[in-house]
């Protein structure tokens, strides 16, 4: 019998459906996880999403086929998506993790189209957790293949991490999810680690978030299984109250806390702890919960309470006694907090061995458990050593320091917890993704034209701006710091091609050196975009020489002088040896400053007003040959630019502008506002706020020239203005809008021309307020001992009469000055939030603030404020500049609303203010330095497009640029709701 040889059995797997791709149509790619990541399950987009993007958006959807994504790849198949093994025809990639180096596809690739003809090439989108935007030196390699020459048409990138919405608050995330799967492996550690004790406990029945097909189904397990033992047979005698402790105030603790919820639980305060404990009676059919706030743990070396404020600026004045007062009475922790270098710990390894100490004498299985799912290696809990894995996702540890006779630790830090979760994790990820792919979507259909592609007020086409890392070769403005993590990887890189050997590039030909006078708040952005010109020097001139080396320090092109401007000689030297000077010091040296300039033949560059003494300077400037370039930073500056760009382009087209209204302002990003009075901090001195208070304005609204009076400025704001869906904003008028027609060349006859300030809603009531007291009063002279004296003895200034500090007599002197009728509530809260509040308890470091000496009140407050409502280091900024032009069509009479605006947050480099007063003076110095500006004199932005189109060119590419809409809807809506809320005010119509 002869032998048959069978072929080889191969099973090839096969799908529903493989359709060809439409080269008409824009095409996502949903990439395979990296296959070394064996967990990793989760997938950007839903089956039902690709569905909507397929038949809704009429896109090509392909994916990377994958057996082990939470869905397989037929149903991706059955919704229209179409298998392809390398995605190179995809103009957006998808993925959850960092693409691996060799599958990054940075080629460009061919528009989409219909047509005969051969489209352009367009660069292509990737989005991912890309792990590169905090300098993690290990994928400085993946950023690098992000940059390169523009013309290469290099891909954009786009990090999920940095997804925010108006509000400042990341959009795109699994910190919620990370939270119930840390807490579900944090109890099945502690089951194991209860039969190391020789104990059963219901919590050998905690499912492993993994192992069951939905959330659902592990809730209810956990529910009816582990949560029902426990109200039916208490937890074991043995282990006395089962005590849980949650820290962290995030969505991760959130998401351990709701999990909770699913157990018979009973909230408890930590100062109930020892009692709870201690006591043979407490029920044991209940799990304990306490949620430990910094307040409870971290106390101040002075012995004062815990301030959040206090302690973000001086960290190390706190300690933490969390060992003591918190961890002994533990039976699982689940540590949700967050923690940063040259912060407290929440507890050292000394701290450790202390808490096991006092856990030993509390009961048995005391503190030996923690989940710590913020999975700071070495951080928070500095004895916690290692992030584990889904695989092992727990282990014990013992620090060198902890004694023998004391039981080690178990550990629960796995890094990647979401994972354990693909289902829910992955679903709820879709949904808030895709809002955002189909802007993209429309970006690519509508490319350069953000305000044709449907996004509702641009605000997701905002945010995938705000969250992209690089695009066109090069780093946004924002991650430009990351070029130092890039060079070190870079170096490292060259050393082990070249065994070590040093290279440097030669740079040839002479240096324009650029002069900075000062050294404050706006300098930083402008000294590193100045430094990145390979063909200049910066010298940065201050009086407080450290600030200015700290500018310089990672610039090999910067160098800091000290400099006090007293001494005329050496400034005048300075200016001699430069080629240009950008003067940052304050308003009264700038005219000093420009006079040396014309002296010495340099041209000049600052962003403050043109102030009287330097418009007096131009015919000199002019015979000088000089250009003193003024009013180039935001306020006045960027709004300068935008306006004039936006006329000269209407009055190219022949167009009758007939309203111009502009509003601009900065505050704290919301999260950073909420519980502050005024809803506003401040960066340099409040005066400047504080005196603008008592300006009055002129206006032309509707026809009509109009004024409000300094006193009536603040009463007669404008609320609720429709400039942000999301942000409540007033405004408030802002000094003489009238010369701003010539300024922009506008119409005598235009029917409305309004320049005006962006705040909070409530700023304007409450700082109205502050004014009527007297506390904004810049005439009279007071002394008050402490503050709790400040606002009687500021109120006796205005009525002429003496008023005690005790709370009646002020209560009835604000009756006096505000009127009967008027509600102080929120007068007197934020009197007691500053802490003048009559018959508040002195503090020593608040009254170390008030003037020795007899001073104006509005100094006096504006020193209070300076320190109450400063920045803290981890708070940011917000920008808000909003144009709206009405033009009438030259033929038919109609008329448009051209609106232009920018809405720009801090980063944790620089605030945004900085960014947008320092970043257009140094694209205007280099517009001057390159020689591109033939102006002479004293001149604003406007002068000539060389320096108004160049400044709006840069910001755009550095991610400050504005976003441009038109309507055709008549009247302005923004000039409308300035005209209705005037008239409201003055009671010439009935408000809303």
């Amino acid at each position: 019998m002869s032998c048959i040889r069978r072929a080889p059995f191969v099973l090839r797997r096969t799908f529903a459906s493989s359709a060809a791709i439409d080269p008409s149509k824009i095409t996502i790619g949903i990439r395979r996880e990296d296959p070394q990541r064996i967990w990793e399950r989760r997938c950007p987009l839903t089956p039902d999403a690709v569905h909507d993007l397929v038949h809704g958006e009429g896109v090509n959807v392909l994916i990377q086929d994958c057996e082990r994504r939470v869905w397989n790849t037929n149903e991706f198949v059955k919704a229209g998506a179409i298998v392809h093994p390398t995605l190179s025809p995809s103009h957006i990639t998808l993925g959850i993790k960092e693409t691996p180096l060799e599958e990054v596809l940075t080629d460009p690739i061919r528009a989409p189209t219909d047509s005969a003809t051969q489209p352009p090439l367009v660069p292509r989108t990737h989005l991912m957790f890309s792990h590169t935007v905090k300098g993690q030196l290990y994928n400085m390699e993946l950023l690098s293949k992000f940059l390169g020459p523009s013309e290469a048409l290099t891909p954009r990138l786009i990090d999920y991490e940095l997804l925010t919405g108006e509000d400042g608050k990341r959009t795109v995330g699994f910190g919620w999810f990370a939270g119930v799967a840390g807490a579900l492996e944090s109890l099945c550690a502690l089951a194991h680690a209860h039969l190391e004790l020789g104990i059963s406990s219901p919590f050998l029945y905690t499912p492993r978030p993994h192992t069951h097909t939905s959330l659902e189904s592990i809730r209810a397990t956990l529910r009816d299984v582990v949560g029902a033992q426990i109200t039916a047979e208490g937890t074991p005698r043995g282990l006395g109250p089962v005590v849980f402790g949650v820290t962290g105030t995030g969505k991760v603790a959130q998401g351990v806390l709701d999990l909770l919820e699913d157990l018979p639980i009973c909230k408890v305060r930590v100062e109930d702890l020892p009692a709870l404990v201690a006591n043979p009676e407490t029920d044991l059919h209940k799990i304990y919960v306490v949620h430990a706030l910094p307040k409870d743990y971290f106390v101040r070396a002075d012995g004062q309470a815990y301030e959040r404020s206090h302690y973000y600026t001086h960290p190390e004045a706190y300690t933490s006694v969390f060992h003591s007062n918190v961890a002994p009475y533990l039976t699982l922790l689940f540590n949700g907090a967050g923690w940063a270098p040259n912060f407290p710990r929440l507890m050292t390894n000394e701290q450790l061995t202390l808490a096991s100490e006092k856990a030993q004498q509390v009961g048995k299985g005391r503190f030996a458990c923690i989940g710590d799912i913020s999975c700071d290696v070495e951080g928070g809990l500095e004895f916690m050593p290692q992030a584990s894995t889904i695989s092992s996702p727990f282990y014990t540890t013992r620090p060198a320091t902890l004694p023998a006779h004391l039981p080690p630790v178990t550990i629960m830090s796995v890094d990647i917890l979401p994972t354990a979760l693909p289902l829910e994790a992955s679903t709820h990820f879709s949904n808030v993704l895709t809002p955002y792919l189909k802007s993209l979507i429309r970006g690519y259909r509508t490319p350069g034209q953000p305000h044709l592609n449907g996004d509702v007020n641009l605000g997701r086409a905002a945010a995938l701006e705000r969250a992209t890392v690089a695009s066109n070769g090069k780093l946004r403005e924002a991650h430009k710091w990351l070029e130092g993590p890039l060079g070190t990887w870079r170096e490292s890189v060259s050393s082990r091609a070249s065994g070590g050997a040093a290279s440097a590039a030669v740079r040839e030909g002479p240096k324009k050196k650029v002069l900075m006078l000062g050294s404050g708040m706006v300098a930083g952005p402008a000294v590193d975009e100045i430094c990145s010109w390979k063909d200049v020097e910066l010298v940065v001139a201050s009086n407080i020489l450290p600030e200015a080396q700290r500018l310089v320090s990672k610039h090999a092109a910067g160098t800091a002088i000290s400099l006090d401007v007293s001494d005329w000689s050496k400034v005048e030297s300075l200016i001699n040896e430069s080629d240009i000077v950008i003067s940052l010091l304050p308003v009264p040296f700038h005219p000093k400053v420009a006079e040396a300039c014309i002296q010495y033949k340099k041209n000049l560059v600052t962003a403050s007003y043109i102030s009287p003494a330097m418009q007096a300077l131009h015919d000199r400037a002019v015979s000088a040959d000089v250009l003193l370039m003024n009013e180039i930073g935001l306020d006045p500056g960027i709004d300068h630019c935008s306006a004039i760009s936006m006329l000269s382009d209407l009055e190219a087209q022949n167009k009758r502008v007939v309203s111009f209204t502009s509003f601009c302002g900065g505050f704290p990003a919301p999260d950073n506002a909420e519980d502050v009075p005024l809803k506003y901090k401040f960066s340099w001195s409040p005066k400047g706020v504080l005196s603008a208070a008592l300006n009055g304005a002129r206006f032309k609204l509707w026809d009509k020239v109009d004024e409000i009076a300094g006193k009536d400025l603040l009463h007669q704001s404008f609320p609720n203005l429709p400039i942000s869906e999301v942000l409540k904003l007033e405004g408030i008028a802002n000094r003489d809008s009238l010369p701003y027609g010539d300024t922009y060349n506008l119409r005598p006859d235009i029917r409305t021309l309004f320049r005006g300030t962006l705040r909070y809603a409530g700023f304007s009531s409450l700082m109205h307020q502050f004014k009527a007291i007297g506390l904004l009063d810049p005439a009279a002279s007071i002394h008050a001992p402490t503050w709790s004296h400040f606002v009687p003895t500021a109120m006796a200034a205005q009525l002429g009469r003496a008023v005690p500090h005790d709370a009646a007599s002020v209560r009835s002197a604000l009756a006096d000055l505000l009127g009967p009728a008027q509600d102080t509530t929120e007068l007197v809260q934020a009197m007691e939030w500053f802490g003048i509040a009559p018959g508040q308890q002195p503090n020593s470091i608040d009254d170390a603030l008030l003037p020795k000496s007899p001073a104006p009140p509005i100094d006096v407050f504006a020193a209070l404020l300076a320190h109450k409502l400063r920045y803290l280091p981890d708070e940011r900024d917000l920008v808000v500049l909003s144009h709206e032009i009405v033009a009438a069509d030259p033929t038919t009479g109609q008329e448009e609303i051209h609106a232009s605006s920018l809405m720009a947050y801090g980063t944790l480099e620089a605030s945004a203010m900085s960014r947008c007063v320092g970043l257009p003076v140094a694209f205007a110095a280099r517009a001057v330095l390159d020689g591109d500006v033939r102006a002479r004199g004293v001149q604003g932005p406007g002068v000539e497009k060389a320096v108004y189109g160049r400044v709006l060119s840069e910001l755009q590419r550095v991610g400050l640029g504005m976003k441009d809409s038109v309507k055709k809807l008549g009247r302005g809506v923004l000039g409308g709701a300035v005209e209705r809320s005037l008239a409201e005010t003055r009671g010439l119509v009935k408000a809303a």
